[in-house]
């Protein structure tokens, strides 16, 4: 069969109830996943009366912006989301550069203190974060980082896993023989790494940044105990003086929820394919 032949059309797959039963399943599945988030629009358009109704109404009956209006008048919700997104797009950045040049080394040079290497970082993504938060806060502490990015950077700029899923598909999906075949050409390993292997993992790489911008976006702990001034939360953080001892404000919790939902859904809606692609790929065999 030639080059130029047309691809033979796709053959559907003939009907079946169980294929039925199971697009139904996931179907109902996928609703259930979408009511709270569509609870959570619905409260924050509801008045406080509404709020407290019962039985509660599931939808605003008398949709209103003022939770809008008054967490964007009496909080600082903007600096927060100014701060995490700064925070989430500068540690997504360092993540996705150490686990690259991590796992290219971890995967395609043969050593045996680079096994030893592998086998401690594999390690280390057991241990929580607790057990060394104190010490690591110490250290920014005499380094003079407190409120500020810097700060929060140090405890989110490499990533046990990410650099295990960039070593797998390197393994797995990069021969030996093409690397092999720029050395021989000429090609220095900087060259080699930037315009051979980060092009073809591309997508484990946007799988990478989606977990890895997760990850800082939704950060608590370590924001908490770093910053102390209001100026210098990030937005969980911030998302928490809605609560008091004995009341929490719902509407404008609602309200700000919302919108720190915004830059999160938009970053899996441009790299959901490279995050499927990615971590199915990270499973294959060496």
């Amino acid at each position: 069969m030639s080059d130029d032949a047309p691809p033979l059309p796709r053959q559907r797959e003939p009907f079946s109830l169980t294929n039925l039963a199971i697009d139904a399943l996931l179907i109902v599945v996928a609703l259930l996943m979408l009511l709270p988030l569509i609870l959570l629009i619905g409260n924050a358009f509801k008045t406080p009366q509404e709020m407290l109704a019962w039985p509660p109404n599931f939808l605003p009956q008398n949709p209103t912006g003022e939770n809008f209006r008054a967490v964007l008048a009496d909080t600082p919700l903007l600096r927060w989301l100014f701060n995490s997104l700064v925070f989430a797009l500068l540690s997504t950045a360092a993540i996705v550069a150490t686990s690259a040049l991590a796992g290219y080394v971890l995967a395609k040079f043969t050593s045996r203190i680079l096994d030893v290497i592998f086998v401690v970082i594999l390690a280390t993504a057991i241990v929580p974060f607790e057990v060394y938060m104190i010490p690591l806060y110490f250290q920014v502490q005499k380094l003079g980082l407190l409120n500020s990015i810097w700060g929060l950077l140090i405890g989110y700029l490499v990533m046990s896993f990410g650099i295990f899923l960039i070593r797998q598909n390197v393994k797995a999906s990069i021969p030996d023989e093409l690397i092999e075949a720029a050395r021989i050409d000429g090609a220095n390993e900087a060259w080699i790494f930037v315009r051979i292997i980060l092009p073809l993992i591309r997508g484990p790489i946007g799988a990478l940044a989606v977990l890895a911008f997760f990850q800082a976006w939704t950060a608590f702990t370590w924001p908490l105990i770093v910053s102390t001034t209001t100026e210098s939360y990030t937005v969980e953080v911030g998302l928490a003086l809605f609560q008091t001892g004995f009341t929490i404000d719902l509407g404008r919790l609602s309200a700000a929820s919302a919108l720190v939902l915004i830059p999160s859904v938009t970053v899996f809606v441009f790299l959901r394919r490279s995050f499927v692609q990615g971590v199915a790929s990270s499973g294959l065999k060496d």
